[in-house]
This record gives structure tokens, sequence and C-alpha cells, in this order.
């Protein structure tokens, strides 16, 4: 069973200071680039969407962090991911090699796309 955790802050706060650090450098890549953003906890993860669509989510794990930009995210990426280790629907980096150049692509890809989706 998952906690249930209130906030991302919440969230964030339950891991050790050095998975701390990369849990707040994504959480501000992804407000960075996706600023309209609204910030919840959904499936026990940070979770953010645009135009009340999902746009990303992310969680830490024991080796890795999981980050979930689905579907299209993954697919409109997937030569730049291909060298991570993929399920369904999800990636998995390294916590020594988080990519936050790529994510940034990829949210911003996520922003337009749900931007346009809510215009159709």
């Amino acid at each position: 069973m998952q906690p249930n955790y209130n906030t991302v802050d919440d969230y964030i706060t339950t891991f050790p200071k050095d998975i701390q650090q990369i849990l707040k450098t994504l959480r501000a890549t992804v407000l960075k680039n996706a600023p309209e953003a609204v910030e919840s906890i959904s499936y026990g993860m940070p979770a953010y969407k645009t135009n009340k669509k999902p746009l990303v989510y992310f969680a830490a794990f024991k080796n890795h962090i999981g980050f979930y930009a689905t579907p299209t995210g993954h697919s409109e990426f997937a030569a730049e991911l291909s060298k991570y280790k993929q399920g369904k629907g999800s990636v998995q980096f390294p916590f020594d090699a988080v990519p936050y150049e790529l994510i940034e692509k990829i949210v911003r890809f996520r922003v337009a796309e749900n931007a346009s989706k809510s215009k159709s």
C-alpha cells in the first residue's frame, strides 16, 4: 500500500537528501517549461496537468527515477529515450544521469500537444 501524500513537497521530503535534490530539480524543470501546469499527487506520485489533461508524472524508486509522459511523450522521443530502460508508458533514469534537457523537450512537446487538443 502506498502512502497518501497531500502535496508534492510531502512526497519529496520522504526521500534521502540526495534524492530530494534530484526530485526538486525535476519538479523545477517541469514547472519552468509548463508554468501554467497544475501540480498534484496522482497514483501516489507528483503529477502535472495542463488544459485539464495529464502532462507528465515522475517518481523516485530504489535505483531510478520513473518518468511518465504517456503516450505520445515517449513515442515522439523514442530515439532519445532508447538508451534508457523502459516499461509500458514509463522510462527509468538512473539517479546519476537524469537527462534534464531531454525532459525539458518532452514537457514542452506535451504542453503544446495538450494546448492543441484543448482547441479541438
